[in-house]
């Protein structure tokens, strides 16, 4: 079975944090980026934080829209259950402080159950460990650095798997 939409981008883990989040959900979540420190991924039901081990290797992000539940990926390091409410049908996918590394229309504006599975999240970490202990050793420049991070054998991938499971909640108009 195929997704019924799909979006793929890579996007710069800054400060270690990748958002999606729908167009008009701007406002951040602290509670729920604290608990991604432990979960990996975490949110508030209109904005998921994606917590990478590096801060400074790009990472794939794959959206995947289907009409049926599906199962994790079996070789994903890890896997969290999330709920997304999209009012706009647009999904951002934000680099923090660096802004959106693009957007993705959504088949119809709701609410989206899913998870969020992950590869090579430890690798590239471990990877950026390394390479920050031999640059320092080697007395690197930024350039160096940049060459590295450029040169990572492998691609740390986050996969988004949602399924539309009802309307958006209406709009209280006391709340606007």
């Amino acid at each position: 079975m195929e997704p019924i939409a799909q979006f793929q981008t890579v996007a710069l883990p800054d400060r270690r944090v990748i958002q999606i989040y729908d167009a008009d959900a701007y406002l951040g979540d602290s509670n729920a980026l604290d608990e991604a420190e432990t979960k990996v991924v975490a949110g508030n039901g209109y904005h998921l934080y994606i917590l990478s081990l590096q801060p400074a290797i790009e990472v794939e992000v794959v959206i995947r829209v289907w009409e049926t539940p599906q199962d994790p990926i079996e070789a994903a390091e890890g896997c969290v259950p999330v709920t997304l409410e999209s009012e706009t049908g647009v999904l951002v996918v934000n680099q923090f402080t660096l802004g959106p590394a693009g957007t993705m229309d959504l088949p119809k504006s709701g609410v989206y159950e899913g998870h969020v599975s992950w590869t090579a999240r430890q690798a590239t970490g471990d990877y950026y460990g390394d390479t920050i202990a031999q640059g320092a050793d080697e007395e690197w420049g930024p350039d160096q650095f940049g060459q590295a991070w450029q040169r990572c054998p492998v691609t740390e991938r986050y996969v988004l798997d949602l399924w539309f499971v009802r309307e958006p909640e209406p709009i209280d108009e006391d709340d606007e």
